[in-house]
Order: structure tokens, then sequence, then C-alpha cells
């Protein structure tokens, strides 16, 4: 197998590489992809060094192609990847909803990925998070509605965005002018309630994203589903705090009996000792963290929780390699031919 990283330097891509160097996956060839200002660089993968590559048009030779190089790209270049033969993991936004594309959770929906015609997306990071932690209690209780309010660190915005809290924080303490460019107002000491772009109905195209691709995730086109998407001064890992309202009534005990042994999560909830869900514990870690299991006051029935989760692991990295170990296992890496190519992209 020969597997390619495209955006290999950045937040995401640096992460890529690293899930992919502990994965079970032992790829004959890596390449990495990034623009001609990050050319002849080199990245380290199994005590030796990758030189970077220039993106170009045309096919890559892969088996598979990570891509993390934003939407533009993907659209301009996906479709000679695979009509060269290539399977695209691709992780920006730029194919999610596509009703050809397979949209994957390996935790959730793992089979939709073997009915790919040569993409497969990557969830947004912010619904990877929510919904790896919602699906096992939708699965034993039935989510009607979700209600969530996000804590979205900078890294949300790759390392720019990393840079510029840390960059702001430091001119803000030496009270200095604080400059935003990545975020609408400046970061340091702040909360932003504004992720992407406001859409016609007041809310965030960030946070239409969770409602429009956990919908297509779970198979639930009518899930309702409301969102408030906030930026907030950490460098790493998204945190929700969710209320779920359900066709059959949960209790919180057996909330978390389901959460301690669902994959990919990790039950942090003892709140007598000062154990939850945080930013710092949940980064660096695979599985997303879920904590402060309780009965809603709101919803007769529901739960209220938070979650921690890496947003550049499970949120993007992770996610992806793991969709590329699944399509491994189930035999699923082919070269498709021209005409399964999906049109128009």
């Amino acid at each position: 197998m020969k597997i390619a990283i495209v955006g290999a330097t950045g937040a995401v891509g640096v992460e890529m590489l690293r899930v992919l160097e502990a994965s079970t996956l032992q790829p004959s060839e890596v390449q990495l992809y990034a623009s001609a200002r990050s050319a002849g660089s080199t990245l380290p993968f199994r005590r030796r060094d990758l030189v970077v590559r220039e993106l170009v048009p045309g096919p890559i030779p892969a088996d598979v192609i990570l891509a993390s190089a934003g939407g533009s790209i993907s659209k301009a270049y996906a479709p000679d990847w695979v009509a060269g033969g290539s399977v695209v993991i691709d992780n920006s936004s730029a194919f999610r909803l596509d009703a050809d594309v397979p949209l994957v959770i390996p935790e959730i929906n793992p089979d939709a990925a073997l009915s790919h015609r040569g993409i497969i997306a990557n969830p947004n990071c912010t619904t990877a998070i929510a919904a790896v932690a919602v699906w096992p209690l939708h699965r034993a209780f039935g989510v009607r509605r979700m209600i969530i309010s996000t804590y979205q660190a900078t890294s949300g915005a790759g390392a720019k965005g990393m840079e510029e809290l840390l960059e702001g924080t430091r001119a803000y303490l030496d009270e200095q002018a604080v400059e935003a460019r990545t975020f609408a107002h400046a970061i340091p000491f702040n909360l932003i309630p504004h992720i992407d772009t406001f859409q016609d109905n007041g809310y965030t195209r960030e946070e239409m994203k969770v409602a429009w691709e956990t919908r297509k995730i779970f198979g639930e086109p009518n899930l309702r589903v409301s969102c408030t998407a906030v930026r907030i001064p950490t460098l790493r890992a998204h945190s929700e705090a969710i209320t779920l309202e359900f066709e059959r009534s949960a209790t919180p005990d057996e909330a978390r009996e389901l959460l301690g042994t669902a994959p990919g999560v990790e039950l942090v909830d003892d709140p007598a000792a000062k154990r939850y869900p945080m930013p710092l514990t949940a980064s660096g870690k695979y599985d997303v963290e879920v904590g402060r299991v309780r009965a809603s006051l709101v919803f007769d029935g529901g739960l209220d929780f938070f979650v921690s989760g890496d947003q550049l692991l499970k949120g993007a990295a992770l996610n992806a390699v793991q969709i590329a170990e699944l399509l491994h296992e189930r035999g699923a890496l082919r070269a498709v031919t021209s005409s399964e190519v999906v049109s128009g992209r």
C-alpha cells in the first residue's frame, strides 16, 4: 500500500503522519505533499525523514490519499486523484454533504465507507466529537432532539489560529495591541460566538454543519439539532455541552454504563474527585472524554453531559487514518473506473 498526505505540513497533516506512524497499517511508501513554500522540507516517519513534495495538478501514485489542504484544493484536484486510481479520504467540507460521497466515523457507520466511489469524507471536527459520544445513547434510547453549545479551541483554525492565540496573549500581557487576523476579534481572554459565515437563518455555517452532518452520519434526516459554536482561547481540543431528548427515557446510570464501554469514548465522570472532561486532559488522546452526565431539568427522561475531544485527532487526523485502516481490513481499497468517479468535482 502506498499512502499520500496532502497538506502534510499543516496542523492536521502533521497529526496524520504521527497517527499513521502508530497505526497498524504498514505502507510500502508514504508520500508528503504541500505548497511550493513547504516543498523540500522534511518530516520524521518511522526513524527516517520524508521529503515534502510540491503539490501539482494530476494524479498521485498512491492507493490512499489523506487530504487536508482545504476545500478548494480538494475540489480542484480530487477528480484527477480518483481517476488515477486513488481512494481519497478528504478532511475538508468539499464533499461531506454530497449524496454520492460517504461521510464516515468508523465507530458509527463503517459500512458506509465500503460504498465509496473514490472519495470518502471526514466529518467536521465538532460533529465528530459530539457524534462519538451521542451515538451509543441514540442507539439505546433514540435521540429526538439535540442541543449543543461548543467551546472550540484555536486549533480549529489550524496552526495559524494557535499561533494567533500565543502571539496575542504575549502582546496582551505586554500591554500591546492585539491583532485579529484569523478570527473576527482578538482571541486572548475572550470568547467569540462566531465560527464560519452567518447563514440566512441566523446560525453560522459551522453550527449548521453539526446539524447537517450528524443527520447524514446517523442516517436520521429528520433529527432535530440546534448548535451554538463559540471560539475560546485554548490551544487544542474542543469541548461541548450537550442536551438530549429521547424517544425512550434514559437515566444517568444507564448512560454511564453505555458510555463506559462505547468505542472511542472515555468516561471521565467523578465530580466528587474533580474528574470531568477538560481540554487539558483530552489533548493528545485518541478517545473523546465524556462526563458530567446528569438528568435533564428540561426534557423528562433526557440527559445533559459534557464532552472534550482532541480536534486534531478524533476530529480530523485520527478519524481519517481509521477510515484507511477500515478500508484495508475490509478489502475496499481499489482503483475505480472513470465511470465511477463522482461527476461535477
